[in-house]
């Protein structure tokens, strides 16, 4: 075949599970557009596939419109011409969405957030970060009942119940539509005169809201703040719809209402502290960088390492989710007698972009060689703990194993700052399918191990890792990917591939 007519397109086969997505939103400042930028620039790395900022303004007669720009890409890809955002992006508010597809087809830009839409009661628009576990049955529904679909995201789903309500009121509009949909959701919605956020009453992801020169701001995560040095006022409660309008701007108070009175127990992502969000953020209460330090420091408690000759023992990261989580891990090793170092073994490069020309299956090596590079100097006849936070296929991993030992070092310890991952997850993460799982196609982690080809693995069991967040309570937490036990009613033979175009 011709190399012209290969599709060399290709994404790279990472050994993590993949991050939902960001969301944002924005109220009360002439420069909503350009914070809605920065906001969506902090948070890339919840979503790298698309972008999207919609922004509310009215027109030379006084009525109100929605200008949308969104595209494939990264924030700095998508919005590199200035204009954009100055120009065509104009309004006092705004919502923003970065994406990765957990359901609806990653290659259909209408899937690409906010969604759009002009009802009886005005415009409005929503970015959504997380999976609604009914959505196939809600989406069955309301096709029934006379609904065209434009896309095939669950989020859509969300639109539609809004519009179709009989309600008068667009808060308790959203509120009926909130209180028929299951599963994981944080939502920005913007209408003519408010920005809306919601997050589901089990809270399986963070949601916060903060303020820059008067403006009210909401975001995935606290790190959105940080670059706009915005003030973190709190966050969104489970089961919360907060109300953002003029005259909340006025009162310097924002509104809000339950979706609904009975309480529900929360269950928060632990993968948020263990990987997704930013050690820079603060989420369910705590600092991402604490709890990661906590996880090594139990790790390294739990399953040491040292060198049979009494030398020092290298403690390297993955970079970057890692890095924290290494530096307690050789301090608990330091605590406890043992002598080590921490130190960059690994290089990581932040520059390879979401694609790379990948040539034959032969050589998939290739996209760790991309993506790392070995410091040999630090890891050559050492005794080396690398740390990471999980495995998913194994198959990353391994590279990197093959690609540490390329420096000669003495011996090669992984330790991972969670427990295996067994089961798909229905909430947000897109993890591969059960079969695909390395903790699945091994019978115990000494199977794994030979696999690899380490010198020992381990990781945090789930008591262990549970031991890591108990200040923000252990009951509060999801474990399904490591222990099969969903908090809510699932479909356990849902594959995202049903919405695809």
């Amino acid at each position: 075949m011709p190399i012209s007519n290969i599709n060399y397109k290709m994404i790279i086969q990472s050994d993590k599970p993949k991050c939902f997505c960001g969301i944002f939103g924005i109220f009360g400042t002439p420069l909503a557009s350009v914070k809605t930028y920065y906001g969506l620039h902090a948070l890339q790395h919840r979503g790298q596939e698309a972008t999207g900022i919609v922004t509310q303004v009215f027109n030379e007669r006084g009525k109100s419109v929605f200008k949308v720009v969104k595209g494939e890409g990264l924030v700095s890809e998508v919005y590199s011409d200035i204009g954009i955002l100055k120009k065509t992006l104009t309004g006092n508010s705004a919502i923003g969405h970065n994406r990765y597809s957990t359901t609806g087809s990653s290659e259909s830009e209408k899937n690409i957030q906010p969604f759009v839409v002009n009802y009886r009661l005005g415009n409005l628009a929503v970015a959504h970060n997380g999976n609604l576990t009914n959505a196939k049955q809600l989406r069955e529904e309301l096709i029934n009942e006379g609904a065209i679909f434009q896309t095939t995201s669950d989020t859509e789903v969300i639109l539609h119940l809004i519009a179709r309500s009989k309600l008068d009121d667009q808060i308790e509009q959203i509120r009926e539509a909130l209180s028929k949909i299951e599963g994981a959701y944080c939502l920005t919605i913007l209408t003519d005169d408010k920005l809306i956020a919601a997050r589901d009453s089990r809270g399986f992801r963070p949601l916060a809201i903060g303020k820059s020169d008067g403006a009210f701001i909401i975001a995935s995560e606290t790190c959105a703040f940080d670059i706009l040095s915005a003030q973190f006022i709190r966050e969104v409660k489970p089961g919360e719809i907060i109300i953002i309008d003029d005259e909340a701007i006025q009162s310097g108070e924002e509104k809000s209402v339950l979706i609904q009175s009975q309480y529900t127990p929360q269950k928060q992502c632990v993968f948020e502290y263990i990987y997704f969000s930013r050690p820079d953020s603060f989420i369910f209460g705590h600092n991402v960088d604490k709890i990661r330090r906590r996880l090594g420091k139990i790790l390294a408690k739990k399953y040491p390492v040292s060198d049979k000759d009494g030398d020092k023992v290298i403690v390297i990261s993955v970079p970057d989710s890692s890095n924290t989580c290494a530096i307690g891990y050789q301090k608990q090793l330091e605590k406890q007698g043992i002598n080590s170092r921490i130190e960059i073994g690994l290089i990581r490069s932040h520059y390879i972009g979401r694609t790379f020309i990948q040539p034959g299956q032969e050589k998939r090596e290739i996209g760790v060689r991309i993506k790392f590079n070995i410091v040999k100097g630090v890891l050559e006849g050492r005794t080396v703990v690398v740390v990471d936070d999980s495995i998913v296929r194994g198959t990353t991993s391994k590279q990197l194993v093959s690609l540490i030992k390329e420096a000669k070092p003495k011996a090669i310890h992984l330790r991972i700052s969670s427990p295996p991952i067994k089961y798909p997850c229905y909430y947000g993460m897109d993890f591969p399918s059960r079969e695909e799982l390395i903790a699945n196609k091994y019978n115990d982690i000494k199977g794994i191990e030979k696999f690899l080809e380490v010198d020992s693995l381990e990781y945090l069991t789930k008591e262990e890792m549970l031991e890591a967040v108990a200040e923000a309570g252990e009951e509060n937490f999801c474990t399904a990917c490591f222990s099969g036990e969903y908090p809510t009613q699932v479909d356990l033979n849902f594959k995202k591939e049903i919405y695809e175009l």
